[in-house]
């Protein structure tokens, strides 16, 4: 599927530095603190936490920040967060999931409504636009790691669904509950996986002109923006100009 990245391509070659960098840490270890609560706080006994660990890891988030979530999630003061899903359309009817953890609903529905609003969007009930989606899980390994027709046969054997290779990144998908088996089988013959998590993964890609793709983007930055959001997908798939252009 063309397009696949190019949402995530942006946001990296954007580089906010520190700012950005200490609001991708937090993220990322707010994942992990949630992901130690609703299961073992041992990564080999919780396959959500360790995948949340190695993005952590993947991510260079430092040991002891890894450690404190972890601890935050269990004991008498454990965080409350919660997970919320809330679902829209952003201009030009282009289809966006946002995932948040939150410790106030209220608080984070009254902001991702606020946003969707101001960006020319409007929010929708759960499910309004999901279906336009697969929910999968995403292996990702460097171009250099392996070549991809040997990539293929190795990750076909270990249950994978589909497999992308690209100029910058080999991508493997799996079904929903396959992907710490897959990611782990894989490890064992490739090696250590750049990046292993779940994603919405859209069936079709909604391609814009330069203008209208700007106002799309304007509202995913604004969504990644806050502390509440953890991801923010959308089936855009951004010109060319827009991605050379960073």
């Amino acid at each position: 599927m063309a397009g696949h990245s190019k949402w995530a391509n942006i946001q990296h070659r954007k580089g906010r530095q520190d700012a950005a960098r200490s609001k991708r840490f937090a993220k990322l270890a707010r994942e992990v603190t949630v992901a130690a609560k609703l299961g073992d706080p041992d990564p080999d006994k919780n396959p959500r936490l360790r995948l949340a660990v190695r993005e952590a890891k993947a991510n260079s988030v430092p040991k002891d920040v890894i450690e404190r979530a972890i601890s935050k999630a269990v004991g008498p003061d454990a965080d409350q967060l919660i997970e919320m899903r809330y679902e829209g359309y952003g201009p030009s009817g282009v289809a966006v999931i946002v995932e948040t953890m939150t410790d106030n609903k209220n608080r984070t529905a009254s902001t991702v409504r606020a946003i969707f609003s101001r960006c020319g969007g409007n929010l929708a009930e759960t499910g309004a636009v999901s279906f336009l989606f697969d929910r999968c899980g995403e292996i990702t390994f460097s171009p250099d790691a392996i070549d991809s027709e040997k990539l293929f046969d190795v990750a076909v054997d270990a249950g994978a669904d589909d497999i992308e290779s690209f100029d910058d990144a080999h991508i493997v998908y799996t079904a929903e509950k396959e992907l710490a088996s897959v990611t782990a089988s894989l490890e064992s013959e490739i090696g250590e996986p750049v990046s292993a998590r779940m994603i919405w993964r859209p069936k079709t890609v909604s391609q814009l002109n330069e203008d209208d793709a700007s106002k799309v983007l304007r509202l995913l930055e604004m969504l990644d923006d806050e502390d509440d959001v953890q991801v923010v997908t959308s089936n855009i798939e951004f010109p060319e100009t827009m991605i050379t252009a960073q």
